[in-house]
């Protein structure tokens, strides 16, 4: 309990004295999950949209893909994105190894199934009277994909919220392509694994108090998005 105790008022302490390294794993966490959730989010919609209104050969075999995509362990991502970076890899001309960009790209990896998975869920839940409402009406293939978004809005907005919080609290991405390069490709989660590590206790204990708060915050978002759903 004193470890503990101790490690509670230190990551007070670095977090009122706004501890570079701290800030610094904070707001690249913050940036690079965003980001990979919008860019993977301007596929992952429309993909879902399809699946969900459309009829081809191999649509459930898709849907089943995109399911099993969510669990995929972030480990398992990071290695075959190592593998594609790496100097002997396909993309390894891109040098992408050790950067926030190949950290932003395995992570839209991560949040593409979860998002093409809710998309698909919450359009097709819709009643089946506002898509008939939308034909009916004489609009343009964009103005139904729209306006079945718009229907929709609320559970899509749980997709992308549920993708940031995966984004945020993984680590086998951040680790294994990112390297947790200090003040270059550390992030939250790989900060506080090695912090701790190296027993730098208060401060993992800090960097797990940003991502508390900013998993409550999205929690306290799905909850009222949910609910607007319901209400909907």
């Amino acid at each position: 309990m004193e470890l503990l105790w101790n490690g509670l008022t230190g990551a007070l302490q670095l977090l009122l004295e706004l501890d570079p390294l701290v800030l610094h794993a904070a707001w690249r966490s913050l940036w690079i999950s965003g980001l990979a959730v919008a860019l993977a989010a301007c596929a992952g919609v429309p993909l879902g949209l399809l699946l969900s209104q459309s009829q081809f050969i191999g649509r459930s075999l898709c849907v089943v893909l995109f399911r099993a995509g969510m669990s995929i362990p972030t480990v398992l991502i990071g290695l075959v994105c190592y593998a594609l970076f790496s100097r002997r890899g396909p993309l390894g001309s891109l040098d992408l190894l050790y950067t926030q960009w190949g950290i932003l790209a395995g992570e839209c990896v991560l949040a593409l199934p979860i998002i093409v998975t809710w998309t698909h869920r919450a359009v097709g839940g819709l009643d089946p009277r506002a898509a008939e409402t939308v034909w009916t009406l004489g609009a343009g293939p964009w103005r139904r994909c729209w306006e079945l978004i718009s229907e929709a809005r609320a559970g899509i907005a749980l997709a992308l919220l549920t993708a940031f919080a995966r984004c945020l609290t993984e680590l086998g991405i951040a680790m294994m392509v990112g390297g947790n390069v200090k003040y270059r490709t550390r992030t939250l989660t790989t900060a506080t694994a090695v912090e701790t590590a190296r027993g730098e206790f208060d401060r993992g204990v800090a960097m797990s108090t940003i991502l508390f708060l900013v998993a409550l915050l999205v929690t306290v978002l799905h909850a009222w998005c949910n609910r607007g759903k319901k209400e909907g």
